[in-house]
């Protein structure tokens, strides 16, 4: 049975949109790796880029990014969003700022018929980025996230303030910081995750953070956020492919009409896993987007 569509008050849109659609800030070259294909495609578009959730970066594609390039005879960029990973920082951390970073990078590496696939904050940063320019954006996957508005899980406020307690009490080593860690968050899994941001400046014995704490706390009221409001205003009219994990709560099926309204072209692949799709479930993951990119016959 296909599921009920709902289009609740909490979703509904003001009648215009209400930020603009290009950032003030200054751009941030975006770090990344490329990951190339034996052989390219001859009838494919252009290149992919991978985009990767708060906290996270572009290693943490590598592997899914390295199957895809295979399976689709496609180069796979796999970028640090600012703020993240090797890429530059800056205060303003907001979807609009995020579009602009990818389409300068785009402008860069001179791609052409450009993909988009995007896990969580980065596919709210590939919806921006399609809905403001469609005109350089081939197709997306945007991967258990929604054009909504709907608050952050309090789970990540949590995992700042053990990160800033780690930060606080002058690691030296990895094990020292989950001890700390631990009392924010259960799952092992999402501890490594999160430590994986570590690291040791040259100059100094204790380790830091990559991401800068202030910046991302100050930033969670955006991240839930999404800067178009208006679908009758902008739309995206090529083709989308939206994941969502059956245990996540990201994209609920009252959310379907508004993506609908976006995203008028848009297919719906429902995946067995929780917010975490891509490494939770990397083969359904892998399945699910080489069907929907691969060259139609």
């Amino acid at each position: 049975m296909p599921p009920r569509l709902i289009f609740p008050v909490s979703f509904r849109a003001p009648t215009k949109l209400w930020r603009k659609a290009y950032s003030m800030a200054p751009r941030v070259r975006l770090a990344y790796d490329l990951h190339e294909p034996s052989k390219l495609s001859s009838n494919a578009p252009g290149a992919i880029i991978f985009m990767h959730g708060l906290f996270g970066s572009k290693k943490n594609n590598r592997s899914i990014s390295k199957a895809l390039a295979r399976d689709l005879g496609r180069p796979i960029y796999a970028v640090d969003l600012r703020n993240h990973g090797d890429s530059g920082h800056n205060p303003h951390h907001d979807y609009i700022s995020m579009a602009d970073d990818v389409a300068g990078f785009i402008e860069e590496h001179k791609l052409k018929d450009t993909t988009l696939i995007g896990h969580s904050m980065g596919a709210k940063t590939a919806m921006t980025l399609a809905l403001r320019s469609p005109e350089i954006i081939n197709d997306i996957v945007s991967v258990d996230n929604a054009p909504i508005d709907a608050a952050l899980l309090s789970n990540f406020g949590k995992y700042i303030q053990g990160m800033k307690k780690i930060e606080e009490a002058g690691v030296t080593r990895q094990a020292e910081a989950d001890k700390i860690l631990v009392e924010y968050e259960e799952s092992l899994p999402i501890r490594q995750f999160l430590l994986g941001n570590l690291y040791r400046p040259s100059d100094e014995k204790t380790q830091k953070f990559k991401v800068p704490l202030k910046i991302l706390a100050s930033a969670l009221d955006n991240l839930g956020d999404f800067p178009f409001k208006d679908p009758s205003e902008v739309r995206f009219e090529k083709r989308a492919l939206f994941v969502r994990g059956t245990h996540s709560k990201y994209v609920p099926d009252e959310a379907l009409p508004i993506i609908g309204q976006f995203f008028p072209r848009f297919e719906l692949a429902d995946i067995e896993a929780g917010h975490w799709v891509i490494s939770e479930n990397p083969e359904a993951f892998r399945e699910a987007v080489v069907e929907f990119l691969k060259p139609k016959e």
